[in-house]
This record gives structure tokens, C-alpha cells and sequence, in this order.
């Protein structure tokens, strides 16, 4: 509900202006680019208990707070003139609460996605680790395809204040029934226990100066090997030695190929959420049309596993890329469009069709990192992919703040296609060198000679 409803209230209290949503953007996803190889490590050395608690209570009052503050700037409308300094302070407030939620909620995604989904699926057969992934991403499209429709109802027949204020007494009452949720599954899993009692257990790792020191018992002895142990100390910096295990994936081109996909604006995000209010959309209209395109992405994750089984995961990734390149044309037809209204519903449309192959892409991307990421450096990967995302993601709406007037939206689009192009192109790439083609030429000639045969059939018969 915050996701969607967000890029509305920036855009109500600031008008004809993408700047303050832009600024939004550019706040929670530089969080979780800076900081998300850190909360992968964290994950990593927690158990999952204590991950639990603290995502959850940090995650929902993070939304309390950022529901409460907006609640107070669209009461008092004119606050930004009459008290500017109080104006700022909610702005930040609203930013950083949302940030701080955000950083928790990535936290919980690493747990659930990265990790339990994997040891669950231990020592069963091979497709049920394809058929959890498919099931955790409905599950998360489901709520994408409730809480907009919710949110725009609100807002269109109610008020935006009601909405914001809905938003922090649900986050308020939800957290205890979230945690029982996740607590009946954590005691339901007997391998989640066994795991967790040998992440907890494990050593920790002894300090290369430290080392040294115990075994020369020589403080200048050690402060000469300060300079042979430099180069290590710097990997085990959280950031760069997270970075490093990361470059070192397999998977690393795939995870790129991901990423770049958030470098856009064509989503229901709040930069297209912005616009298309600007545009005279209805926010009920917005939030429905966000409704069909959760809905499309639901479908997604019913098709994924047919196709997975029956082409491989690798090649349902690369015709996911390219099926979700080609409805994004759609998208880009719109830029010429006359009619403001038909163009949006142009955009809207084109949008929502391509989340097939996004959400079978990101299935795809997903089970290759599961696949092949060694369990130990499982929530640093995820941690890292996550930060990366996020910058490209915090870059989009960089571009928006530079440019922040809704007519010129279209040059955003533009962007955005390109990055989604060159995601498709490092893909197939990738594929070709893994596969070393990426047609089967010859199974098109059998199938032009057996086309040819039972024509010629036809006509004797």
C-alpha cells in the first residue's frame, strides 16, 4: 500500500511536480544500495529468530511513522509557506521512516526468498525448489494486486488523509500476526531449526593482526605484517568483501542483466504513479490498472514452471527478457500519441502486459542464484543483487529529480527502454556463452521438412 500510494501524497503536497517523489526514490534506494550488502552479512550471522523480530517491529513502525507524518502535511496544506522549517523536518521524517522500512523489508526478503525457500527444498525432488519460488512470488503479487485497488478506492471516494492514516493503524495491528505467521512456520520446519542451530554455531572468524599477535607475541613483529595482511583486511570491509564474493558468482551476469530492469520508470512505481495523476487519471483507475498488472505477474508465476520444465531455467529467462522488451513497445508507441488520456492508458497497458516476462525473468534470475551460490555466501549474494538493484533504481529517479516536469515523462521512457534492452542483450550473452547457441536451427529444419511432408501428403491424398 505505501509503495503505490507514496508517489500520490508527494505529488498532493507538492503539485505539478515530480521532485518530491523523485527525492523519495533517490532516499530509500540509496539506503539499500549503501547498505545492502551490510544487511546481507546480517542476515547471515543472526538467527533467524532475532532477523524475524527485528525486521518486523522496524519494518511496521518504520510505516507508522511515514503514514503519521504524511497524515499531518496533507492536513495542514499550507504548511510548507506558513511554517517551511516544520515542513522539512516531516519530509525527513517521512524519508527516512520510509527508508528505515524499507531496509527491514529487504532483510525479511533475503530471509524468506534467499534462504528458508532453499533449505525447505533440500533433499526433495528438483522441481519443488521451482514450484516454492513460484509460490512466494504469487503470494507477494497477490498483495501488489490487492493493496492498490484498496489504496485508490480510499483515495478517490475518501480521502488521501484517510488513506495515510489507514496505512499506520494497519502497520500498528498487523506486526503480531505477521510474527506468529512466520514463527508457526519457523517451529512447523524442522530442517529451519536445524539450520539455524548451525548458522549460530558456526566460529567466528579470527582477525588475520589478531592472529598474528597471539603467535609472535611481538607488537612490532605484527605491525610489519599490517602491510602483507592490508589487501585482506580490506576485502573483509563489509561492503567491498560483499562485493567481492558477488563478483565471483557464476550468476553475476544474470543478477546484472536483473538489475538493469530497475532502471526504469515504466513500472507502477511512484514516478508513473505521479504522472498519470498529473495526466487527470483517476487514482482508482491507477490503482486497478496496478491491480492487472499484479494480476498479469500472478499468471506469471503459473507459467514459469511449465515452461521452466520443459525448456530449462536459462532459456525461460531469455525469452522472458525478449517477450517483456516487445510489450514494452507499447509503452514507447504512446510517446507519439496526440490524446493525453489515450496515450496513459497506452502506457498503462503496455506496462502491465510486460510483467509476463518480468516476473518469469526474475524467477528465472532467482532460481540460477539459488542454483549456484554456495549455501555460505547465499545472504551476501542476495544482499549485494538487492544493493545493486537499488542503485540502478536510485539512478531512475536521479534522472527524475533532473528531470522533474511530468511533460517531459516521455524522456524517462526512453531511458528506461534502453536499460531494458541492454538488460535483454547481456542476457542473451550470457546464454550463448553457457549454451554456445541459442537456436536450435536443426529442430527448425525437422520441423520444415515435416511441415513439407504432410503437405505434400495433403495434396496426393
Amino acid at each position: 500500500m505505501w509503495e503505490f500510494s507514496v508517489g500520490l501524497y508527494m505529488i498532493s503536497i507538492w503539485p505539478d511536480s515530480l521532485l518530491l517523489a523523485a527525492v523519495y526514490g533517490v532516499v530509500e534506494s540509496g539506503s539499500i544500495f549503501l547498505l545492502g550488502p551490510t544487511i546481507g552479512e546480517w542476515v547471515d550471522k543472526l538467527s533467524y529468530v532475532k532477523v524475524l523480530q527485528l525486521w518486523l517491529v522496524t519494518q511496521n513502525f518504520s510505516f507508522m511513522v511515514a503514514g503519521a507524518t504524511v497524515f499531518g502535511m496533507l492536513a495542514y496544506p499550507d504548511l510548507k509557506s506558513t511554517n517551511p522549517g516544520l515542513f522539512i523536518v516531516l519530509i525527513v521524517v517521512t524519508n527516512v521512516s520510509g527508508a528505515m522500512g524499507m531496509l527491514s523489508t529487504l532483510a525479511g526478503t533475503i530471509l524468506i526468498e534467499r534462504e528458508w525457500v532453499v533449505v525447505m527444498s533440500e533433499g526433495q525432488p528438483p522441481g519443488l525448489l521451482t514450484q516454492m519460488n513460484s509460490v512466494v512470488r504469487r503470494i507477494d503479487l497477490i498483495c501488489k494486486l490487492f493493496a492498490p485497488v484498496v489504496s485508490g478506492f480510499i483515495i478517490s471516494f475518501v480521502s488521501l488523509k484517510v488513506s495515510a492514516m489507514t496505512l499506520a493503524i494497519l502497520n500498528t495491528t498487523c506486526v503480531w500476526l505477521e510474527y506468529w505467521f512466520f514463527m508457526s512456520v519457523y517451529k512447523g520446519i524442522p530442517a529451519l531449526v536445524e539450520r539455524n542451530q548451525r548458522r549460530t554455531s558456526r566460529p567466528s572468524p579470527v582477525d588475520p593482526l589478531e592472529s598474528s599477535l597471539i603467535q609472535n607475541g611481538d607488537p612490532e613483529s605484527a605491525e610489519s605484517n599490517q602491510k602483507q595482511n592490508f589487501r585482506e583486511k580490506i576485502s573483509k570491509i563489509p561492503f567491498v568483501g560483499a562485493w567481492k564474493v558477488y563478483l565471483e558468482q557464476e550468476a553475476v551476469i544474470p543478477g546484472v542483466s536483473l538489475a538493469l530492469l530497475y532502471f526504469t520508470v515504466l513500472s507502477f512505481g511512484s514516478l508513473m504513479t505521479a504522472t498519470l495523476e498529473w495526466e487527470g487519471v483517476p487514482a482508482f483507475v491507477i490503482g486497478t490498472a496496478r491491480g492487472i498488472s499484479a494480476t498479469i505477474g500472478i499468471a506469471a508465476t503459473l507459467v514459469y514452471p511449465v515452461l521452466q520444465s520443459r525448456i530449462s531455467t536459462l532459456r525461460t529467462g531469455l525469452w522472458s527478457a525478449w517477450s517483456q522488451w516487445i510489450f514494452l513497445l507499447v509503452c514507447v508507441g504512446s510517446i507519439w500519441v496526440q490524446n493525453g488520456l489515450i496515450a496513459a492508458y497506452m502506457l498503462m497497458g503496455g506496462v502491465a502486459a510486460s510483467r509476463l516476462g518480468l516476473w518469469m525473468f526474475d524467477l528465472a534470475v532467482i532460481q540460477q542464484m539459488q542454483d549456484e551460490v554456495p549455501e555460505s555466501d547465499r545472504c551476501v549474494v542476495g544482499g549485494v543483487q538487492n544493493s545493486l538493484q537499488s542503485f540502478l533504481d536510485l539512478m531512475a529517479y536521479v534522472m527524475g529529480i533532473f528531470i522533474s516536469n511530468p511533460q517531459d515523462f516521455w524522456k524517462l521512457m526512453l531511458l528506461s527502454f534502453l536499460a531494458v534492452t541492454l538488460s535483454a542483450i547481456l542476457y542473451t550473452s550470457h546464454v550463448y556463452r553457457v549454451r554456445k547457441h541459442l537456436i536450435h536451427f536443426e529442430k527448425i529444419i525437422q520441423l520444415g521438412r515435416w511441415l513439407t511432408r504432410q503437405t505434400s501428403d495433403d495434396c496426393r491424398s
